[in-house]
């Protein structure tokens, strides 16, 4: 067998070299047109538009603090801007028509009636555009002192049903009824994505967040998803944690911890303690991200939007919405873009000098983003 393989081996071997020999010529012909590339694309460097809200506080601030930045980058992407605030009733058509055609949004801080008024914009756009991912990277930043080091925690929310479906009414005067809705439709989901991330992210560990020794079938059906979404991925490990218990393991050992998914109401108290153990809210980045759409933002709660005194003396700190326009970039297909602004930033937090009010210096929101500029390769 072996011997009569060898003619048809020399064959095979001849025709290889011809159709080479045809190739080269080709090329030759369409001259520095390549058909293979080795290197990853950065993008085509078509200049790509994004929907920019400025939204309401502080949001004007950091905003304007992420067009400055992106302007002297010459970062190739241009800003549709819309004026949008929290107590509107709802989100003006002609916004989410931005959205839906540009794909990408970047954001501010909308601020939400408490009690009564109006619904949130936020929980809106999440689900008009599906946003069913929130995504929270929690890590130490160099320079900047924390009580705990080592801590690089990956908060991946459900963001669509839950708690924070809104399903509410009064059953008698007196007696309200709030509904909790999980689906095991957005649970897989929410699970596929979480894995999936720590898979292309050599992340070694995947964390559920549940109460499902109380809410045994809401809780317990997200578990069940996430167990079985965990069976294909098993060179992962998978934990689970009741969400009391989370957040003690939080406070004193975070370092434990690697990517976590949760159901929506848990994953808003998950990412806030951890960005406040990780360095804080002002530093954090984040986005929402859905099968066609995604929106950045400060990754953890904006507690700071109404914040008048920030607003009067101009030192609203702009890290956290200058990270996430760089997660922004990475999303737009824009690496080099991403890596030049993140670099930058995190430069400038680690040498000391421009810092806000909420990393312990007293340099306005110009200050730094002038620092940063300063710095940029």
């Amino acid at each position: 067998m072996a011997r009569r393989g060898l003619p048809i081996l020399k064959q095979f071997l001849e025709r290889s070299r011809t159709d080479d020999l045809k190739n080269v010529s080709v090329l030759g012909l369409l001259g520095s047109k390549r058909s293979v590339t080795y290197m990853p694309r950065p993008g085509d460097g078509t200049p790509r538009a994004v929907t920019l809200i400025s939204g309401d506080g502080i949001g004007p601030l950091v905003t304007g603090a992420v067009e400055q930045v992106m302007e002297v980058m010459h970062a190739p992407v241009y800003f549709e801007k819309f004026d949008v605030h929290g107590d509107m009733k709802e989100m003006p058509i002609e916004v989410m028509n931005s959205i839906k055609k540009n794909k990408v949004c970047l954001k501010g801080g909308l601020a939400t009636p408490v009690g009564g008024g109006v619904s949130s914009l936020n929980v809106q756009m999440r689900k008009e555009l599906d946003l069913f991912a929130s995504l929270v990277n929690c890590c130490n930043l160099p320079g900047l002192p924390t009580r705990h080091e080592n801590v690089d925690i990956v908060v991946i929310r459900e963001n669509t049903e839950g708690e924070y479906a809104g399903l509410e009414h009064e059953v008698v005067p007196g007696v309200v009824e709030s509904l909790k809705v999980i689906t095991k439709f957005c649970s897989e989901r929410i699970a596929q994505y979480a894995f999936e991330y720590a898979y292309l992210n050599n992340r070694k560990t995947v964390t559920a967040v549940h109460k499902a020794n109380i809410m045994k079938l809401a809780d317990g059906l997200f578990l069940e998803s996430c167990r079985e979404v965990a069976t294909k991925y098993p060179g992962i490990k998978y934990n689970e944690i009741i969400v009391d218990n989370c957040c003690m393991q939080l406070v004193s050992k975070p370092e434990q911890f690697d990517v976590m998914v949760t159901p929506n109401l848990y994953g808003n108290l998950v990412a806030n303690t951890a960005a406040g153990i990780a360095g804080g809210t002002g530093v954090m980045p984040g986005g929402n991200v859905g099968a066609d759409h995604a929106v950045f933002e400060q990754g953890a709660s904006a507690g700071n939007v109404g914040n008048d005194k920030l607003v009067e003396q101009q030192k609203a700190n702009p890290v956290a919405l200058l990270l996430s326009s760089a997660m922004m970039l990475r999303h737009l297909q824009f690496p080099s873009f991403a890596d030049r602004l993140e670099t930058a930033v995190k430069r400038v937090i680690l040498e000391g000098i421009y810092r806000t009010k909420d990393l312990g210096g007293q340099s306005t929101t110009q200050e730094v983003v002038d620092a940063v500029i300063a710095v940029l390769d």
